[in-house]
């Protein structure tokens, strides 16, 4: 059975590289899907540099890939026969924004979306917090791949 792990990992957290591990555990492949998010402003890292910090991230994980779409999700999955959607949830406030979309995808493609709960660990660990952390110099170590963490603190340097 074919997954996908949607999202924009700008950037990937250890947060995400859970969920990520654990439905590489249940599906036979997982392709984490760099997507765009019209909601949100203009990212840190590119699109291109996500991805190969994902690949970096993911490395150990001999059945998940790393793939970018910047349409309908519905239409990636129909193309490439995916037939789930993996989604983390932090809070119930992650499933009040997320429930419409599963179920949305669900009326077009018939496509499933599976929640996995966050590990207690990472409940409080987003991407646009590690960003602020950072770039005010805080310490991100043990919430970013060791990877991202380097990266994230060159680009601040560069700013």
């Amino acid at each position: 059975m074919k997954a996908v792990c949607p999202g924009s990992f700008d950037p990937i957290t250890l947060g995400h590289l859970d969920i990520i591990t654990r439905a590489a555990a249940q599906f036979d492949e997982v392709t984490v899907l760099v997507t765009a998010n019209p909601n949100k402003n203009t990212g840190l890292f590119s699109v291109p540099e996500r991805m190969e910090l994902i690949r970096e991230s993911t490395a150990h994980l001999s059945n998940v890939s790393v793939d970018t779409w910047a349409s309908l999700l519905v239409d990636y999955t129909t193309a490439h026969g995916v037939t789930a959607l993996v989604k983390g949830l932090r809070s119930s406030l992650d499933y009040e924004y997320e429930l419409p979309m599963a179920q949305m995808n669900r009326r077009l493609s018939g496509v499933d979306t599976f929640f996995l709960l966050t590990d207690e660990k990472y409940g409080y660990v987003s991407s646009t917090l590690c960003k602020e952390v950072a770039r005010f110099g805080g310490d991100v170590s043990g919430l970013l791949p060791e990877v991202v963490a380097q990266a994230m603190a060159k680009k601040y340097r560069q700013n």
